[in-house]
């Protein structure tokens, strides 16, 4: 039987010749179109295919580079409205968890303290749950797919450990403020908002750096990791003198004001949990990256980024860092040196960059022979499947990638996950992939699962979502794909075998 007889049989109404079929674009997406659109977005959609159809490439990738504020579905919206991260500030949240923390001292039996330090825990894990699931709504339901997507890798790339001290209740708001609003803006601008985030500060311990006690662990990965690069030409003691730059940069979670010296009392700055304690800042000279940096207080701070953010090794760093993620695991030295010229003369613009990179010749190329990490098949494995119906429980997504590894917001060290494929195709990643495709396939993935009775899922990519992927990439497919497709007895069954096969695994 023929794929289109096929759906017809087994009653979805997504191709020509089929009783009562949706709309659907003039013509089948072009294998270039799909490819162009499975690399920029989070996976392929109805929504996102008709849109890039319409637009035409240039316009939408215009439009996915300098993108308006998100509509979401109101569905989708209204889950994301309801959470305490989105309802209250920050400060707020971490201030009101930090006493209960303290008062966890005073209780006087072990029962009730046990039950205290559980419900506080439980609270935590809630404000992280909330976090990693506005970011699945995000990337599954935003019509900003570039946007999404970079946000994720800045995420990465200024990756924190949500399993320190109190970052459960942070990494909402590290997301939301620090990350997401310069994904596709000025670099300089980006790194200074992590860079006086509470949640980056108490990670990497710069609110234990003082000008009597230097910890130099931030200032190491804001160059090696952040910037620089591992190559980039620095020394130990542009580490250190960096370390004395950052000095009194740091957290202050509750609300009194520390005593500050009369003659430095203008010094002092107080941004919500943010603090820039002039008492602890060392105000000596400092000799970095080959030049005199003046000791003057938390400007210090901003002519180190700057610095940082304008040299040529974090130009190549971060341009290397764009191409392996958005090209290819080695990308071409030569397309790095293309992409490090353009962010340079662009003062370190992200969308001007990314302009850059997806002209070169190297891009259209490489399309579809990246490997999805978990987070790309499982949130392209579900936009496929689930098309814009929205799902109303993330748990079973979030299960999934802890499965495989790459939990959101748990990278414990802080070079963010890897980006490679070595890191994520081996023998049981894929074994675990092969059980969320059937999971997903057979319409059991519990992502529609509320308090009450759960509805029978029916995933509804065998409509015109799936149709179309399978129109356009027919001609890609393996003998082998082609044939298990051909040969499926049950949509669920053909529901299964895509989600599973080599071609999805890729983007």
């Amino acid at each position: 039987m023929s794929m289109i007889r096929f759906l017809c049989a087994v009653g979805f109404a997504a191709l020509a010749g089929c009783a009562a079929a949706p709309p659907t674009p003039a013509a089948p997406a072009s294998a270039e179109t799909l490819a162009l659109l499975a690399r920029v977005s989070w996976g392929v959609n109805s929504a996102s295919l008709r849109q890039l159809q319409a637009q035409g490439w240039d316009r939408y990738l215009d439009g996915q580079l300098h993108p308006p504020a998100a509509r979401l579905p109101a569905a989708v919206q209204a889950q994301i409205d309801a959470m305490a991260i989105s309802r209250r500030p920050l400060v707020e949240l971490v201030r009101e968890n930090e006493q209960r923390r303290k008062a966890l001292a005073d209780i006087a039996t072990d029962e009730e303290r046990k039950l205290a330090q559980n419900a506080y825990q439980q609270e935590m894990n809630r404000l992280a749950r909330e976090a990693a699931s506005r970011s699945l709504l995000r990337a599954l339901y935003s019509p900003n797919q570039l946007q999404e997507q970079m946000t994720w890798f800045w995420m990465n790339h200024f990756s924190v450990h949500q399993g320190k001290h109190n970052l459960r209740a942070m990494v909402g708001d590290y997301e939301a403020r620090a990350i997401a609003p310069h994904a596709l803006g000025k670099f300089r601008a980006l790194l200074g908002a992590t860079a006086r985030h509470p949640a980056m500060l108490r990670y990497l311990d710069n609110e234990a750096n003082a000008a009597k006690g230097i910890n130099e662990n931030y200032a190491r990965e804001l160059m090696e990791l952040h910037t620089l690069g591992v190559d980039g030409g620095y020394s130990q003691r542009d580490v250190q003198e960096l370390a004395r730059i950052l000095t009194g940069v740091g957290v202050n979670l509750g609300g009194d004001t520390p005593k500050v010296a009369a003659a430095l009392q203008a010094q002092y700055v107080r941004d919500g949990l943010f603090e820039f304690n002039p008492n602890r800042h060392d105000y000596g000279d400092k000799q970095f990256l080959g030049q005199t940096l003046r000791g003057r207080g938390l400007a210090e701070l901003d002519e180190a980024l700057d610095r940082l953010s304008r040299s040529p090794a974090t130009a190549r760093f971060i341009s290397r860092k764009l191409a392996q993620f958005l090209v290819a695991d080695e990308p071409p030295a030569a397309l790095v040196e293309r992409l490090a010229q353009v962010f340079l003369r662009s003062d370190g613009d992200i969308a001007v960059t990314l302009r850059a990179l997806f002209a070169d010749a190297e891009f259209r190329p490489s399309l579809g022979r990246k490997f999805k990490d978990p987070l790309h098949y499982v949130v392209s494995a579900v936009r496929l499947s689930y098309d814009d119906k929205p799902i109303l429980n993330t748990a079973p997504m979030l299960g999934w990638l802890r499965r495989m590894g790459q939990p959101l917001y748990d990278r414990q060290t802080p070079d963010g996950y890897p980006l490679v494929e070595s890191a994520w195709a081996s023998p049981g990643q894929m074994n675990i992939r092969f059980d969320i495709a059937r999971t997903i396939g057979s319409g059991a993935a519990g992502l529609f699962k509320t308090d009450g009775p759960a509805p029978q899922e029916v995933p509804a990519f065998p409509q015109l979502a799936n149709a179309l992927y399978y129109q356009s990439l027919q001609a890609q497919l393996s003998p082998a794909t082609a044939q298990a497709l051909e040969q499926a007895a049950s949509a669920q069954e053909w529901n299964i075998f895509l989600l599973s096969s080599p071609e999805m695994m890729r983007r």
